[in-house]
C-alpha cells in the first residue's frame, strides 16, 4: 500500500510540474505574441518621376533607392509607399519614354503601393493600363467608379504582412481629377467621394483581416491658417472625414507636414524627392493597437550615399538613347535670347529679359490666358545656343544668324520640371503677384517677375508690398500702350504660372489649391518656338522701373 501511494504521490508531483511548465510555455508564448512590432513606413509625395538628382544633389531614384536599403537594413520590417502622380509632367528621361523608365524604376526601388493621381491619366486609361501592368507593386484606388470596365490590376486596398501584423493600404485620387486632364482621359471612370470610399474600404479590409491601416491620398496640404498656424487644405478634410486611420499619407501639392489629426498621424512631403518621410510604428501585434507613432523627414542627399548600380544601370540606354533626341533644333531666333536682362544683370533678376518675354509668351499663348508671370530664378541658361561650339551641349555646331534652339537648350533654360498651372484671379490678387516680384528689389533676387500680356510701372522707393503704380494690357504687336489693368478686387482675369509660384515659392501667394495642372513648362516653350518657327524677340518696356526717391533706375549690378 506504501508502494502505491509512493507512486501515486509521485504522479501527481509529476502532473503538477507539467502543468506549470505548460502554464509557463504558454505565457511565454503569449508574451511573445504581444513584443511590441516596429513598422517602418518610407514615402514620398507627388514624385513625378524625379529619376535624376535635384540642383543641390538631392533624390533622384538612384539615391533614393540607396538610402531606403539602409533604412530596410536596420528595420526589415517596412513598407514603401506614394501616393499618385508618381509619373506624369515628368522630366525628359522618363516622358520621353512612355513614363516606362519611372516605373522601372519604382520596381526596384522596392515600393510596396501607390494610389492614382490626376498626372497618371495624362495620357489615358490605355497608357496608364500599360504602367499598370510593368509595374511590380501595387496600385490602390477606392473611389474609382467604373474603375474595373477601364483598368485592371488595381483593387480598393491591399493587405500586407508586416512583422506578422495584417497592414491594410487604402487608395483614394483627387476629386477633381478628371477636370486636370484632357476629356476622355478617364474614359467612363468617376471619381466619387474620398471620405465615403475610404471609410468602406477599411471596413472590408478589417473584415479580411487588417489590424492596422493606412490611407494614401493624392490630396494635400494647401497652406496654413494665418492666426493659428493650423494646416489647411483637401488633406487635413479628408483626414476629418474617416474614422480609425492610424496613418494618412497625402501628395499633389509641394508642402512638407505631419501631424495628428481625428486620431490619424498624416504625412506629406516636399515634391520629387526633395525629401522622405520615415515614418514609425509601434505596435501591440494581438489587437494592431498603437503605442506610438512618430514621422522624421530627410533630405536624400546624393553625397550621402553611393547610387543604387541596378538602378544606374537601367537608365543608362535611356540616357544614351536620349542625346539625340535633345540635339533636335526646334527653330531659330533672329537675336540671340541670353539669360542676361535689359539691365546687364548676367542672371536676370532685375529688369525684363528675352527668354522672359519668350517663356512668358509661351505661357499665355498655349492657355489663352489674359496673362503670363514666372519668376525669373527659374531661367538658367540663355535660350539660342552658344556662338562657340561645346562638344557636351546639345547643340548643332555655331553658324551665323538666325541662332538655332535645340530641345535641350529649352531644357538648360528651364531644367526643374516645372508644370504650368492656370487659374482666375481678381485684380488684386494679380497686384500682390507684381509686388512680390519687385519686393526684393534692388537687390537681384529668384523671385524677379518676368511677365507677358500686361506691361506694368513700380516705384522702387516705395516700401515694399506699396510699389506697383499701375499696368496695362499689351497689344498684340507687344507695344505697352493698351487699355489699363484694374488692379482691384472687382476685376477678374486668367492667369499662367509655374507650379512652385503657385504653392508659395519665392514669397508668391499661395494659389495652388485653386489651380488646374497644365503642362511642363519646357514642353510648352518648346512646341511654342516650333510653332512660331523663327522668332525675333524684342524689350517692350513690360516691367518699369521708377523712382520716387535716392534709389536709381534701372538697376546695374556691379
Amino acid at each position: 500500500m506504501r508502494n502505491i501511494l509512493k507512486k501515486v504521490f509521485a504522479a501527481m508531483i509529476a502532473l503538477g510540474l507539467i502543468l506549470v511548465l505548460t502554464g509557463l510555455s504558454e505565457n511565454t508564448a503569449k508574451a511573445q505574441k504581444r513584443t511590441p512590432v516596429e513598422i517602418q513606413i518610407l514615402s514620398v509625395s507627388d514624385w513625378h518621376a524625379q529619376l535624376d538628382p535635384l540642383f543641390g544633389g538631392v533624390g533622384g531614384a538612384a539615391v533614393l533607392s540607396a538610402h531606403w536599403q539602409g533604412d530596410r537594413a536596420v528595420n526589415p520590417n517596412t513598407l514603401t509607399l506614394t501616393a499618385g502622380d508618381a509619373f506624369g509632367a515628368s522630366p525628359p528621361l522618363s516622358s520621353f519614354f512612355n513614363e516606362e523608365p519611372a516605373v522601372l524604376s519604382m520596381n526596384l526601388m522596392g515600393f510596396d503601393a501607390d494610389t492614382l493621381g490626376n498626372h497618371n491619366f495624362d495620357r489615358g486609361t490605355g497608357h496608364l493600363q500599360q504602367m499598370i501592368d510593368i509595374a511590380e507593386f501595387q496600385y490602390v484606388s477606392a473611389n474609382l467608379a467604373n474603375r474595373d470596365d477601364n483598368l485592371t490590376g488595381v483593387k480598393d486596398f491591399e493587405i500586407f504582412d508586416v512583422g506578422g501584423v495584417k497592414v491594410a493600404v487604402i487608395g483614394v485620387t483627387n476629386p477633381e481629377a478628371p477636370t486636370l486632364v484632357f476629356p476622355g482621359s478617364f474614359g467612363t471612370i468617376e471619381v466619387t467621394k474620398p471620405h465615403v470610399a475610404a471609410n468602406k474600404a477599411r471596413a472590408n479590409a478589417r473584415k479580411a483581416g487588417a489590424k492596422v491601416f493606412i490611407l494614401v491620398a493624392h490630396m494635400g496640404v494647401t497652406g496654413f491658417d494665418p492666426d493659428t498656424g493650423e494646416a489647411l487644405g483637401p488633406l487635413i478634410d479628408l483626414a476629418g472625414m474617416v474614422g480609425n486611420f492610424d496613418v494618412i499619407l497625402g501628395d499633389h501639392t509641394d508642402f512638407q507636414y505631419s501631424g495628428i489629426h481625428n486620431n490619424a498621424l498624416v504625412v506629406q512631403n516636399e515634391s520629387k524627392g526633395a525629401t522622405y518621410a520615415r515614418t514609425k510604428l509601434v505596435l501591440d501585434p494581438f489587437n494592431g493597437r498603437t503605442i506610438s507613432r512618430d514621422t522624421e523627414f530627410v533630405v536624400p542627399l546624393a553625397s550621402a550615399v553611393t547610387p543604387d548600380p541596378a538602378i544606374v544601370a537601367l537608365l543608362q540606354p535611356y540616357r544614351d538613347a536620349l542625346g539625340p533626341i535633345l540635339n533636335t533644333v526646334v527653330g531659330d531666333s533672329k537675336v540671340e535670347i541670353p539669360r542676361a536682362d535689359s539691365c546687364g544683370n548676367n542672371i536676370g533678376r532685375t529688369c525684363e529679359s528675352l527668354v522672359g518675354n519668350v517663356t512668358t509668351d509661351s505661357m499665355r499663348v498655349t492657355y489663352g490666358t489674359d496673362f503670363a508671370i514666372t519668376n525669373s530664378g527659374g531661367l538658367r541658361a540663355d535660350l539660342t545656343c552658344p556662338t562657340i561650339d561645346i562638344p557636351t551641349d546639345f547643340c548643332p555646331p555655331f553658324v551665323p544668324a538666325p541662332y538655332p534652339i535645340s530641345r535641350g537648350q529649352v531644357l538648360t533654360v528651364l531644367p526643374f520640371g516645372n508644370v504650368v498651372v492656370t487659374l482666375t484671379v481678381d485684380g488684386a490678387l494679380l497686384k500682390t503677384f507684381l509686388e512680390n516680384g519687385v519686393s526684393a528689389m534692388p537687390a537681384a533676387n529668384g523671385r524677379f517677375a518676368q511677365v507677358s500680356g500686361l506691361c506694368f510701372t513700380y516705384d522702387i522707393d516705395a516700401p515694399a508690398g506699396s510699389r506697383v503704380t499701375g499696368a496695362v494690357r499689351q497689344h498684340a504687336d507687344g507695344s505697352c500702350t493698351g487699355l489699363p489693368v484694374d488692379l482691384t478686387a472687382g476685376s477678374s482675369y486668367t492667369l499662367a504660372t509655374n507650379d512652385f509660384m503657385a504653392g508659395g515659392g519665392d514669397g508668391y501667394p499661395v494659389v495652388i489649391g485653386q489651380a488646374v495642372t497644365r503642362g511642363l513648362m519646357d514642353q510648352d516653350l518648346s512646341d511654342h518656338i516650333t510653332a512660331s518657327g523663327t522668332i525675333s524677340p524684342s524689350i517692350q518696356g513690360r516691367v518699369v522701373c521708377t523712382t520716387s526717391g535716392g534709389t536709381a533706375c534701372p538697376v546695374t549690378l556691379p
